[in-house]
């Protein structure tokens, strides 16, 4: 069975490419390597170079490759960038999405798994937030994403591909092994940012507000072990191979964990004090966003097994002290 992953050297790729080999997948890789590594490629998976945006290169590698299933993971995905430079995003999210689909079509190819987000729904109108609560980004990068799974509904209908749309928050921590995490530049998740108190990279954490009116004053988000994110993409790829239609999930842990709760196991995990300074509010931040992931557990049998925040920053506090500038040597 082989299972092509676009964007396979990226954060959250290259942890499902490490999955997929471990239980037996032949895996290709697609990735421009605009934000992937190299060292992030598993050894036993066939890469090849190049971006979803360019239809000759797609319909080069579809010859030579028998592909079972897609997971689509090639995507800019910075909420603020997205703001100041929203073509961008249309180009790389939207555009390479119809050239991948284009590719698709002609090559036969007919089972997608994608990786949304919870940005899709924009300001929640319950907690948890559920599959059918409705979608209004407040962001381009939530819009993009939300326009690329109604761009997957209609190629659906015309053409028959089937999809899962898998729409999670913050995929945090690394591979159990140490031998993959995550290394963004810039940075702007929570825990590698504060994980770089420790590592002698900068002095203090920043908390955005401390009056939310949540059980500490700060934020509460939902926090993911990627290799749990990981196993829920190959769960939804099984899914669509044993003849299932179309379907959209939310992946969350249910609970939420509040920045400062976060800041407090790192503390424990590190043996560092990381100060913490706090700021004001930035503009737009929710006070909880947490997604409920019952439908994901019902229909595709997934059970994270990584979802103690301590398990979650030990595993990231792992990669980052033994890596302590990402994949740069």
């Amino acid at each position: 069975m082989s299972i092509l992953v676009l964007g396979g050297a990226g954060y959250i790729g290259s942890h499902t490419v490490y999955s997929l080999i471990e239980k037996g997948y032949e895996v290709i890789i697609i990735d421009n390597l605009e934000t992937g590594h190299k060292d992030a490629i598993h050894p036993k998976a066939r890469f090849y170079q190049g971006d979803i945006r360019d239809i000759d290169f797609l319909n080069n590698v579809f010859s030579k490759e028998k592909v079972d299933s897609v997971i689509h993971f090639a995507a800019n995905s910075l909420v603020g960038e997205s703001m100041s430079n929203p073509l961008k995003y249309y180009d790389n999210n939207v555009n390479g999405t119809k050239v991948l689909l284009q590719a698709m079509v002609a090559h036969n190819i007919n089972k997608i798994v994608f990786s949304s987000t919870a940005a899709t729904y924009g300001e929640p109108e319950n907690i948890p937030i559920l599959e059918t609560d409705k979608t209004e980004p407040t962001n381009t990068y939530g819009e993009t994403k939300l326009t690329m799974e109604k761009m997957f509904k209609w190629t659906d209908l015309a053409h028959g591909i089937k999809y899962v749309a898998l729409r999670y928050f913050n995929a945090c921590g690394a591979h159990i092994s140490g031998t993959i995490g995550e290394d963004h530049n810039p940075e702007t998740h929570l825990i590698p940012l504060i994980l770089q108190v420790p590592l002698g990279k900068r002095e203090s954490i920043s908390i955005y507000g401390d009056d939310y009116p949540t059980k500490d004053g700060t934020c509460i988000r939902d926090y993911i072990h990627v290799t749990d994110l990981a196993n829920a993409h190959i769960l939804a790829v099984d899914y669509l191979l044993k003849g299932n239609d179309s379907n959209t999930f939310n992946l969350g842990n249910g609970v939420g964990f509040s920045v400062k709760e976060v800041i407090d196991v790192a503390r424990k995990v590190t043996n560092h004090p990381i100060p913490a300074t706090i700021t004001s509010r930035r503009a737009g931040d929710p006070a909880r966003l947490i997604a409920s992931s019952q439908k994901a557990k019902e229909v595709l049998g997934w059970i994270p097994e990584l979802d103690k925040l301590e398990d979650i920053i030990s595993s990231a506090w792992k990669w980052h002290r033994n890596h302590p500038n990402g994949y740069e040597i």
